[in-house]
């Protein structure tokens, strides 16, 4: 059964302009089959969107559905139940307020590879679509035990191992241990964890399976390792240099600055025990100034929150654009572009636009998001997955 949507204003993704009194048809696969402005085409269903303005639904490239954002430290360690069941209602937080995929940057006992399953199976709804990377790979005592069943690796041979079994396990990306982090009372971030031997071969083995690579890399030697080993994107990125941001803009690696993780612990600095309100508040005045130098130098960042992260709630993505726009000087649509690199880093072809032959997954606004990036931070926008309201 087809549906055309019409009476729509529609940002598609792409271009930095809003395409008025718009129509899209959906087909039988909740793919868009044809686009137009005018008079729209017959269809077995017609909605009529009266006006308001449409976007893709948002891909954020880092999320750990496992954790729980009210605790310092995610409490990682839950017992499997807890944590498989407060992710599935963090993944239906993650949809209501907008968010149509996900990419996983660690989860406890390796649930979002499971979850992934399910909902491709339409045994799970009501959640985004999911490219789990199981637990991360971490250095024995290295920032990845944070999150049970952490993968421990201590030799390039230990990491060919683990990142096969962890695809075999359902997989669909890899995320390695860089450097420690604000998170973890034991390290810090300029101390290097996994070494580029050890990352070079993740990256080997991630990419013979055609997937990505995201490095947990803060400050250096670190960073520097992780861009040496080639891995796909550079998750946080605080203590970048100049010679890294150019390393970074000539091999094509995707920057993740989660901004709003930043943002929210600094605001609940009084909640954290002093050593993590330290190391946060540090990161911030490092890290804002960098992602800055980054931007303007043409670094290509990603949406991306680290959602579960202390105070870090699961629907709050919208607010990545305003932290962007308002603090790293991106224009709306610089920032809004983020959803739209985060689908090219993560090879979803079909996802993160508006245009015949990408599935329909979209939202429903009020306000136009480029005149204001607030607009996505609408609390009863309307949320469609393959041309199917879900919110």
């Amino acid at each position: 059964m087809s549906t055309v949507f019409t009476n729509a204003n529609i940002f598609d993704g792409i271009k930095d302009e809003i395409t008025k009194d718009a129509w899209f048809l959906v087909d039988d696969d909740g793919k868009i089959s044809e686009t137009g402005t005018g008079t729209a085409p017959t269809a077995s269903e017609t909605v009529d969107l009266n006006g308001q303005y449409v976007m893709p639904g948002l891909i954020n490239a880092h999320t750990h559905v496992s954790l729980d954002p009210n605790t310092h430290d995610g409490d990682g360690f839950a017992d499997i139940v807890t944590v498989t069941v407060r992710s599935v209602e963090h993944l239906r937080q993650l949809l209501k307020s907008g968010v149509t995929y996900v990419r996983g940057c660690g989860s406890s006992y390796g649930v979002d590879r499971i979850l992934a399953k399910l909902q491709r199976e339409g045994k799970l709804e009501k959640v985004p679509q999911i490219m789990p990377s199981g637990a991360p790979m971490t250095m024995s005592g290295g920032h990845g035990i944070l999150f049970h069943g952490g993968n421990v690796t201590d030799s390039p041979d230990e990491m060919r191992k683990q990142v096969r079994e962890n695809f075999a396990d359902g997989a669909q990306c890899t995320k390695v241990m860089a450097t420690g982090g604000v998170m973890s009372i034991n390290d810090n971030m300029v101390q290097p964890q996994l070494k580029i031997p050890e990352i070079a071969v993740a990256v080997e083995e991630t990419h013979s399976k055609g997937s990505i690579v995201a490095a947990h890399a803060e400050a250096n030697p670190g960073i520097m390792n992780a861009l040496k080993a080639k891995v796909d994107s550079i998750e946080h990125g605080d203590y970048l240099t100049d010679e890294e941001i150019q390393m970074m803009v000539d091999q094509g690696t995707y920057l993740t600055p989660t901004l709003l993780v930043v943002q929210s612990m600094v605001d609940h600095s009084d909640e954290l025990p002093d050593w993590e309100a330290q190391k946060n508040a540090e990161v911030k005045e490092a890290g804002f100034r960098n992602f800055r130098k980054a931007y303007k130098a043409g670094v290509k960042l990603t949406l991306g929150t680290d959602v579960g992260c202390p105070f870090t709630n699961f629907d709050e993505t919208p607010k990545e654009f305003e932290i962007m726009v308002d603090q790293l000087g991106m224009t709306n649509f610089d920032a809004l572009s983020s959803s739209h690199n985060s689908a090219t880093l993560m090879k979803l072809g079909e996802y993160g636009e508006l245009a015949a032959g990408k599935y329909a997954d979209f939202l429903v606004l009020k306000d136009n998001p480029l005149a204001d990036v607030k607009a996505v931070q609408q609390e009863d926008k309307q949320v469609y997955q393959a041309g199917q309201r879900q919110f």
